[in-house]
């Protein structure tokens, strides 16, 4: 099976979060040189996959089958790839179908590798996440065969295919802030106490705050509102209680502690709560590392471009990895319609994703 046959095979799965379709047996039998052990949680499929090669290092390629809805409007079946003017149009195409293909390709093809080479797959990154690339990882850290260095085949690249290398990413927290007051007729404001009059004043200094000026690595680390509602849609009542939430894409100069400290100041004359959940943790990988040089080599190498480093974007199964201390990059195709209607991908590009994993795996 060539690549572009495993990439039309692995689209051809309607793997939405959490279900894998039956994709994980496939590519476990697909796979059958390396060693596979299922680590399925509830109803998580996880599929380890490793071969040992040598004494050297543990290098580790991650990502997930699962997909997203593909929801309506779609100009074909979004679970029957088709090929049109040099695309496939698929769902998953891009997220990130594309990258379990070229990885699952290239270490297939290894022949001299000095180390160990190993794949993480999940059927729940789209999802909750809750029993996912986790319990692979928690897996492994008991049994001490954590790997040193591991790639995540996300759609990483802006522009041009080979553009942006992701060594990091944002944390994300997640606040909801409840300020309290006594209900009342409009045309009586003061005998109550309206929320939306108390937080009026101190609303500019909430919305885009910035809790630090950012970095070589990392954005500077904003609150977003997202959401501000009170009331009983009705123009004679006055409100008891106001409901803002939030979200704030943290670096690893900005903590939880930090917003909660900073929103409790601001609203400590008042009657309020504030919730704070943190989704996902900030991290960072050192730029002159093993893998980050490696792979802007391999890059530049087969497509001939300079990646820039980044950690903008949303939040991956990366940052699993590196809380387990796993020197972690991300490296994919074209991230332009990823989780849209029509969702495609050049076949190109899954073809030099798989080159550049090819020398890495060789050059390793």
């Amino acid at each position: 099976m060539n690549t572009k046959e495993l990439f039309l095979k692995l689209l051809s799965y309607e793997s939405i979060t959490p279900d894998d379709a039956g994709s994980l047996d496939f590519i476990q039998n697909y796979m059958s040189d390396f060693n596979a052990l299922r680590i399925d949680k509830e109803d998580t499929k996880n599929l380890l996959l490793y071969k040992r090669f040598g004494d050297g290092k543990h290098l580790c390629f991650a990502g997930h089958v699962d997909v997203v809805p593909p929801g309506d409007g779609w100009d074909s079946d979004p679970f029957n790839p088709i090929t049109k003017d040099g695309y496939i149009y698929a769902r998953g195409s891009q997220d990130m179908k594309s990258g379990v293909c070229a990885f699952l390709q290239a270490c297939k093809d290894a022949k001299n590798f000095n180390g160990t080479l190993s794949v993480i797959l999940t059927s729940d990154e789209e999802g909750d996440a809750l029993f996912g690339t986790i319990e692979v990882l928690k897996y492994l850290r008991e049994r001490d065969f954590l790997p040193d260095f591991s790639i995540v085949a996300e759609p990483t690249c802006e522009k041009v295919f080979g553009d942006t290398i992701k060594i990091g990413r944002r944390g994300s927290i997640n606040g909801i802030l409840e300020v309290f007051g006594k209900q009342g007729h409009a045309a009586y404001p003061e005998k109550s106490i309206n929320p939306v009059n108390l937080i009026a004043p101190i609303l500019d200094k909430l919305a885009g705050h910035y809790f630090d000026d950012g970095d070589e690595d990392f954005a500077p680390s904003q609150l977003v509102i997202t959401d501000i509602r009170s009331g009983m849609e009705v123009t004679n009542v006055t409100p008891s209680r106001l409901k803002l939430m939030f979200n704030v894409r943290n670096s690893t100069k900005t903590k939880k502690s930090d917003i909660e400290k900073y929103i409790d100041s601001l609203f400590k004359d008042l009657d309020h709560k504030l919730t704070l959940f943190q989704g996902a943790k900030p991290f960072v990988t050192n730029r002159d590392s093993k893998i980050v040089k490696l792979l802007k080599y391999a890059a530049n190498e087969v497509v001939n471009v300079e990646p820039k480093l980044s950690t903008s974007g949303g939040t991956s199964d990366a940052r699993l990895l590196a809380e387990y201390g796993v020197e972690t990059v991300e490296l994919g195709v074209i991230n332009d319609r990823i989780h849209a209607v029509n969702e495609r991908c050049k076949l190109e590009e899954v073809e030099n994703l798989k080159k550049i994993f090819d020398k890495v795996i060789e050059n390793f």
